[in-house]
């Protein structure tokens, strides 16, 4: 099929994408098989290495709670970064200059400061000018960080998601006379969410790969913290290393295809008929409307 975007390839073609498919999956399978060769090389591959996962002791005592601090410090910053990244993104188109000028010095400023930086000012204010203990902080540090990093940066998904609506949205709401906010929260915000959906997963599965900063830097007990303990305790470094990536791509996996279906069933409930009406049929509808209501009208002289 050919489009505007794209030419359906042709003989040549077809045969130089198999061949550069057949070239990748044989040095993909090569690869494979030398990091299994050094591996068993290097007798990681030993079962002592890995039975510890098979038991519990390493699951309850380092790899579980690890994870619920990493979706416990997650989820804090997204509820409380999402609904702020709108208020700043909605603010920056406002008609008033100086809450558009604060609102983007405010985003400016903290999109451009390493989100590990933010931590490790807000670990400094939490134990310089707060009472917060030293058990809490840590996690107080991230949760700040990842907040005033990851709000600013969804402000301006926000924003682009507003503004790649069309016009006309916004000129059909003004012609039936909706205020500014109300075209805002009621027209524009809820088309604008579909638009925004892929953006904002990806913001999300930033967060929770983000939490592993407080850990390396801070001493967060999240689970690559977590995975160092018991690499200590049970000398399975590399092994350790490999399941807990598999435990970030598992919980990413399960964002990532929640939102797939949030943004299919979004699409689904805003799909319309697809029933174009022509003059004719135009015509008929006002012939129909003026009948019934002349019809009422006799009905009601009688």
């Amino acid at each position: 099929m050919t489009s505007v975007l794209y030419d359906a390839p042709g003989p040549r073609a077809k045969r130089r994408n198999v061949i550069f498919s057949v070239v990748f999956v044989v040095l993909l399978v090569l690869l494979l098989w030398w990091v299994y060769r050094t591996m068993d090389d290097k007798g990681q591959l030993e079962w002592s290495l890995w039975k510890p996962f098979t038991e519990s002791a390493a699951w309850t005592t380092y790899l579980i709670p690890g994870l619920l601090d990493t979706l416990k410090a997650a989820s804090l910053a997204m509820v409380i970064a999402l609904p702020l990244g709108a208020v700043l993104g909605i603010a920056r188109m406002s008609d008033h200059r100086w809450v558009r000028a604060s609102a983007g010095t405010v985003v400016e400023f903290f999109r451009a400061i390493p989100v590990l930086l933010l931590m490790l000012f807000a670990n400094e204010f939490f134990a310089r000018s707060t009472d917060v203990s030293t058990e809490d902080r840590p996690m107080y540090a991230v949760v700040t960080g990842l907040v005033l990093y990851n709000a600013s940066v969804l402000a301006e998904v926000v924003r682009a998601g507003i503004l790649a609506l069309p016009k006309g949205q916004t000129e059909a709401a003004q012609a039936i006379g909706l205020r500014k906010g109300q075209t805002m929260s009621t027209i524009l915000l809820p088309q604008a969410v579909t638009v925004m959906l892929p953006a904002i997963v990806t913001q999300l599965v930033v967060i929770v790969k983000d939490t592993a900063l407080g850990g390396a830097m801070l001493g967060f007990t999240e689970l690559l913290n977590a995975r160092g303990t018991l690499a200590a305790n049970y000398a399975n470094v590399v092994q350790s290393f490999i399941v807990v990536a598999i435990i970030y791509i598992v919980l990413n996996y399960l964002i990532t295809s929640f939102a797939s279906w949030l943004e299919a069933r979004l699409r689904r409930s805003k799909r319309s008929t697809g029933a174009v009406l022509g003059p004719d049929d135009v015509d008929d509808l006002n012939a129909a409307e003026v009948g019934g209501t002349h019809g009422t009208g006799a009905g009601g002289t009688i």
